[in-house]
């Protein structure tokens, strides 16, 4: 019978368990752009490469100077479009989760997408909701990549750091789990940056361009599977 080889699965969502960069979160700021900052405009992969580093909260006030004002309008404009439009889950993501739970371990996420937004898209792709979940609502000052989130979740289920597997595909998840002392996964099937690549490949003793390597990792013969395997 399959062991689990980490109890808890922390999990990103955007662009780790969920495609929605690409058809919701970048086009909604595109339509921000326009009204915000008439005349300026961004890449997919640039948009990408931003919430890599610096990320997305840093880009808005350091390179555009959004004011406090403008980033509620911002946020604004998200909640709009998101309402309309929910991601699909990767299927092989899909898998992991139901296997994961179905074995009896345990799913978390720590992630900048909404607490609401994310059990309604686990929902409407027929995933089973979240064990914890740890989103854009908290404080800045504890928000990833503050290894906060992942402390409590060490706390509350009584895990040891090497329990816990944290997946993600963007710095600020790499940055929460080596403060915390947790093993990391990159995840980078959402994107073909080579700069992210990269960095994944050079700092990540796991990073996958594709669920189905992580699936093996988790459940199959992760002797058969090599890391950093760009």
């Amino acid at each position: 019978m399959t062991q689990l080889k980490y109890r808890c699965l922390v999990l990103d969502h955007d662009d780790t368990v969920m495609d929605s960069t690409t058809h919701i979160h970048y086009p909604s700021f595109l339509l921000a752009l326009e009204e915000l900052r008439p005349g300026t405009t961004i890449s997919l992969e640039d948009y990408f490469r931003v919430n890599f580093d610096p990320g997305f909260l840093p880009y808005c006030t350091g390179v555009l100077g959004l004011t406090a004002g403008e980033l509620d309008r911002e946020l604004e404009i998200w909640k709009d479009y998101v309402k309309d439009h929910i991601p699909k889950v990767f299927p092989g993501m899909a898998r992991i989760i139901r296997r994961q739970k179905a074995l009896g371990g345990l799913v978390c996420v720590v992630s900048h997408s909404f607490d609401f937004n994310i059990r309604r898209d686990y929902e409407a792709n027929g995933l089973p909701q979240p064990d914890l979940i740890y989103g854009w609502e908290l404080p800045l000052d504890i928000r990833k990549p503050h290894p906060w989130a992942l402390e409590q979740i060490m706390e509350r289920f009584s895990l040891q750091p090497d329990e816990l597997l944290m997946v993600d595909d963007l710095k600020p998840g790499f940055d929460m789990a080596r403060a915390a002392g947790v093993p990391f996964a990159a995840a980078c099937w959402a994107y073909d940056v080579p700069e992210i690549r990269a960095f994944m490949q050079k700092n990540c003793e796991r990073a996958y361009t594709d669920p189905a390597q992580l699936e093996a990792l988790l459940f199959g013969d992760s002797d058969g599977i090599q890391d950093s395997t760009l």
